[in-house]
């Protein structure tokens, strides 16, 4: 399986060939400060290859004591990183123009998760910013 991703701006793009091992909803405080939502939405695999198209040079990481991320330091995006010295590599799920087939399989670290992080479904849903009335 190929999937193509890239950053919001266009400056970085990549590939991603291979599978996807298992695909989690990290709830843990550095993940919602790193992404400034309820939680990270990371594919993980131990197999796939990564080959950056685009921007390569571009792309900086950021190793706060073992929690890793790699993002555009022209629109912030967050991209595709290796962690456990290259053995395991991790792809923000946002980052991808491809379809996903993996649904995710668990919510980590929940008993992190945010205070407001709570029957979110039940929020009315709207298909663009509502228009104040």
């Amino acid at each position: 399986m190929k999937y193509k991703g890239s950053c919001l701006c266009g400056e970085i793009t990549f590939e991603i060939e291979g599978e996807f091992e298992s695909f989690y909803l990290c709830h843990c405080e550095r993940c919602q400060k790193d992404t400034g939502s309820a939680h990270a939405a990371n594919l993980f695999s131990s197999k796939a290859k990564l080959k950056w198209l685009s921007g390569k040079n571009k792309v900086k990481t950021f190793n706060f004591d073992g929690h890793i991320k790699s993002f555009c330091p022209n629109c912030g995006s967050a991209l595709p990183n290796f962690q456990f010295d290259g053995k395991l590599l991790v792809v923000p799920a946002g980052s991808l123009d491809s379809d996903i087939y993996l649904r995710p399989q668990g919510h980590i670290y929940f008993a992190n998760k945010a205070n407001w992080d709570k029957e979110l479904e039940k929020v009315p849903q709207f298909d663009q910013l509502p228009k104040d009335e």
